[in-house]
């Protein structure tokens, strides 16, 4: 494996040596493998890494896997089903990640730390899909800001909590953290022209709320009343402030802040 560039971007696949998580839709060498949901999600996500995810189809998907569309929907009975998986799968990415710690052991600013960068490698091995992420969960719609993995919500809050912040300043962490995350990172694949426009369901999927077990991320339904609360305003006023205390920095030092800059 090359060794990467002095100035290449190290949460970039180019950056990671070359080793970007990519779900294949069939092992290596194994011909034309049984059809199984593992092989139906990990084409998908090939197909929106290559052409995009208003191209996806369950037509295209099965031409894509040399089977007829109706095949499929034994494995994944709707195209919204379809895409809960392909975020699940993208995201796992973010949990077999040796550089994200699932517990904050070595502190919740480490922790935080290491969760972002994560997150934004995903987003840059996975541009095309990550839009999908920043989505409202179809079978919890009144998570706010809407991503749609409740696995990466649940297991926020709970590592926020064991790091001993009370239930609110928990859900106030995750939306901030959250609003930034989201914004930088779907600016950042918009500019390398992918077009960020989710399918967001805001009233959610009445058959993603019949099938998915809640009872997997109990934090999040314990939160419901909290999360789903509309502090936009606030937030959005919040941010400007500290967005303004730090260009005070960058007019008092007549520089653009550096990395590894501190502030008095």
């Amino acid at each position: 494996m090359d060794e990467p560039r002095a100035d290449t971007d190290p949460d970039s696949p180019e950056g990671r040596g070359g080793a970007a998580a990519v779900v294949p839709a069939a092992p290596p060498g194994s011909g034309r493998a049984a059809l199984d949901r593992r092989r139906i999600i990990g084409a998908a996500v090939e197909f929106i890494d290559a052409q995009g995810l208003a191209a996806l189809t369950m037509r295209r998907l099965g031409a894509h896997l040399g089977v007829e569309a109706m095949a499929l929907y034994r494995y994944v009975p709707s195209r919204e089903n379809l895409l809960d998986g392909v975020v699940e799968t993208v995201i796992d990415e973010l949990y077999g990640d040796p550089d994200v710690h699932l517990a904050p052991g070595r502190g919740w600013q480490d922790y935080l730390q290491r969760l972002a960068h994560g997150v934004r490698r995903i987003a840059l091995a996975h541009p095309e899909v990550f839009p999908l992420v920043a989505t409202r969960p179809p079978a919890a719609p009144w998570v706010r800001p809407p991503l749609r993995s409740l696995r990466w919500v649940e297991s926020f809050l709970v590592a926020l909590m064991d790091s001993g912040f009370p239930q609110e300043s928990a859900v106030s962490a995750y939306r901030a953290y959250s609003s930034f995350l989201l914004g930088h990172l779907l600016l950042e694949v918009s500019q390398k022209g992918v077009a960020v426009n989710a399918e967001d369901k805001p009233d959610g999927v009445e058959e993603a709320q019949e099938n998915t077990d809640l009872s997997e991320y109990p934090t999040v339904v314990r939160l419901e009343s909290l999360l789903s609360l509309d502090e936009s305003a606030a937030e959005f006023e919040e941010a400007l402030e500290n967005l303004l205390e730090r260009l005070e920095v960058v007019l008092r030092e007549g520089r653009a802040p550096r990395r590894n800059d501190h502030r008095d």
